[in-house]
C-alpha cells in the first residue's frame, strides 16, 4: 500500500470537507479544521494565529455572504505520511486569488491545517 498516495487522497478529502463547511457557513467547523496553534496569513489582510484569531478572521467573512468557494489547479506535495502541502487557485462570491501553502498535518486519523497562506488577488465589489 502506498502511504504517500493515501496521504494525498486523505488531504484532498479533508480539503473538500473544509470547503463544504465554508460554503455552508459553518464557521466553527472551519476553525476546527486548523491545529490549535495554526498560522494563517491572508495577504494583504494580515496574520492570524491560533483558533480564536483564525475564528475572528473567518467569521465576518462567512457572515458577509462569502460562499461558493472553489479550488482549481490543485497541486499536492506529500512530505511524509503525516505532512502534506497543498497549493491552488481559489475563487468565491467575493473574490479570487491563490493559495501558496496549506500545510496539512495528521493527528491520529484527522488531518488539520497547521499553516494556511493565501493571497486575495481580486476582491469583487458587491
Amino acid at each position: 500500500m502506498n502511504n504517500h498516495h493515501d496521504a494525498a487522497l486523505e488531504v484532498l478529502t479533508a480539503s473538500r470537507e473544509w470547503i463544504g463547511h465554508f460554503n455552508a457557513g459553518r464557521v466553527d467547523e472551519c476553525v476546527r479544521g486548523y491545529m490549535p496553534d495554526a498560522k494563517l496569513h491572508a495577504a494583504p489582510i494580515g496574520h492570524f494565529e491560533g483558533h480564536a484569531s483564525i475564528h475572528g478572521f473567518w467569521k465576518p467573512l462567512i457572515e458577509s455572504g462569502a460562499t461558493d468557494l472553489q479550488y482549481s489547479n490543485v497541486e499536492i506535495r506529500v512530505e511524509s505520511d503525516v505532512r502534506v502541502r497543498l497549493k491552488a487557485s481559489w475563487r468565491m462570491t467575493v473574490g479570487r486569488g491563490v493559495i501558496s501553502n496549506e500545510l496539512w498535518v495528521r493527528e491520529g486519523e484527522t488531518w488539520r491545517l497547521a499553516e494556511d497562506e493565501f493571497e486575495v488577488q481580486e476582491k469583487y465589489e458587491g
